[in-house]
């Protein structure tokens, strides 16, 4: 049996899900654009050089949900997985996670964005496992803070052995395991796999599959 490993923002969706559901947010006036936009315009480019401070930037990401009835955001998360996820999937993604399910792979998809905004994409792609960050529920309303470790960076191999430890299984479980991803961000986790794989990379990670030898794939048509 393989292990078969996807990053989801700008690998298997042509985008940031992180970013799109707070510009969603914003673009309802739900939340003030004053305050919010340059703020999560300047995150999401600390995340691409690879500076961005995980804790700092989930009390900005998850203050939001918990101001609001869950009702209320299930009705929010499907608009926007209708009107601003679904057109950033391609199917070259599709098919790429469908070879490894047809193979009978062990299917994961790992992120660093929250399990609320993420859970429905993972569930398009018919993949059943979601590694991510965990917002902290008291009585199915949201606390504003993650749960547990992030799963980001070096926390993404953490979480990764957590899990295959709770269903029985290790590394060494697995003929192959694959990874694939855009991010520099995700070197840590994709030099843990037998068969890392570059996705669309970003400049770092271009850099550093060229000199490995890591193959590089794109997913955008």
């Amino acid at each position: 049996m393989d292990l078969a490993l996807f990053d989801l923002d700008n690998t298997l969706i042509a985008g940031d899900s992180d970013f799109e559901w707070a510009q969603f947010l914003i673009g309802k006036g739900i939340l003030d654009r004053t305050l919010y936009e340059a703020r999560n315009l300047e995150f999401y480019e600390q995340y691409k050089a690879g500076t961005l401070d995980i804790d700092v930037f989930l009390d900005f990401q998850l203050q939001p949900l918990s101001r609001f009835p869950r009702a209320q955001l299930d009705i929010w998360q499907r608009e926007f997985m209708a009107r601003h996820i679904l057109p950033l999937v391609s199917r070259k993604a599709r098919a790429l996670v469908g070879e490894h399910i047809e193979r009978g792979a062990l299917c994961a998809i790992v992120t660093a964005t929250n399990s609320f905004v993420t859970g429905p994409i993972v569930r398009e792609f018919g993949i059943a496992h979601l590694i991510a960050t965990i917002p902290a529920q008291e009585n199915g309303q949201f606390t504003g803070k993650p749960r547990g470790l992030p799963s980001f960076r070096e926390g993404k191999i953490v979480r990764v052995e957590a899990w295959l430890e709770a269903i029985g299984l290790w590394w060494s479980s697995f003929e192959r395991s694959w990874f694939y991803s855009d991010s520099l961000n995700d070197l840590p986790l994709l030099s843990r796999v037998s068969n890392p794989v570059a996705v669309d990379p970003d400049p770092t990670l271009s850099a550093h599959a060229n000199a490995t030898g890591w193959p590089i794939l794109s997913l955008l048509t």
